[in-house]
């Protein structure tokens, strides 16, 4: 499931692309796989790059010119030289991180002039229902401890040499299900209806059929759980 649009962030070959915060992979190995470049991915779990490796594996292509690392790193100490890297992903990152103005000023220290930036965050009124539905929610290890106001968090990446050239929503048919497991949070392995709601997402994603999609589409500029900011640095 991407919440970056590769059309809005375009990958180009030879380029230096790393996704901060990788998680379990599925930025990374989706910009492996977009062409000849050097995908790496960063995250300070551990076990999460275990996770992002073992699903790598499958797609894992011998070829010279298309090259896959993974690294643990913290996100504002990272391991890297000053405007080494193309392009940068940031995706649902900065909402776990207490110093997240101290990710932003690593991404801008990395990243080479003309490069692109790629930032996703919890968009605001979605989030907010999920903080008031379980005071849990907010407080479980890795959660969020923060809620983005979309337009504040841009003009601060704007007040650093960064120019926003295009936004949108993703994951509009995520937020309902993200109510229903804080609504039942304590119960929510158990519960029939999460359960069948997280089986309509599987299908959605694997068959990726007509209606939801379409209807994803439509949904997402309304409540899409997700917001989506490109940014190319000056």
């Amino acid at each position: 499931m991407l919440t970056i649009n590769f059309r809005d962030f375009p990958l180009n070959s030879g380029d230096l692309v790393l996704d901060l915060g990788c998680g379990e992979g599925r930025h990374v190995i989706n910009a492996y796989l977009h062409g000849d470049i050097t995908a790496i991915g960063v995250d300070i779990s551990h076990r999460d790059l275990l996770t992002s490796r073992e699903r790598f594996l499958p797609f894992a292509q011998p070829a010279a010119t298309k090259q896959f690392y993974l690294q643990q790193a913290d996100a504002t100490r990272l391991p890297f030289s000053d405007q080494s890297f193309d392009k940068v992903i940031c995706s649902e990152v900065l909402e776990h991180i207490d110093n997240y103005q101290g990710v932003l000023a690593e991404i801008e220290r990395i990243l080479k002039p003309g490069g692109l930036l790629a930032i996703t965050v919890p968009r605001t009124w979605p989030e907010k229902i999920c903080w008031w539905l379980s005071s849990e929610y907010s407080r479980v290890e890795g959660g969020h401890i923060r809620i983005f106001n979309g337009n504040q968090l841009r003009s601060e990446i704007e007040q650093q040499p960064f120019r926003f050239y295009k936004r949108h929503w993703a994951h509009a048919l995520h937020s309902p299900f993200w109510w229903l497991k804080c609504f039942w949070w304590k119960t929510q392995d158990q519960n029939p209806v999460i359960k069948a709601y997280h089986r309509l997402l599987v299908w959605d994603l694997m068959e990726k059929p007509w209606l939801t999609q379409t209807l994803e589409k439509i949904l997402n500029p309304i409540m899409g759980k997700s917001v989506v900011m490109y940014f190319v640095k000056k």
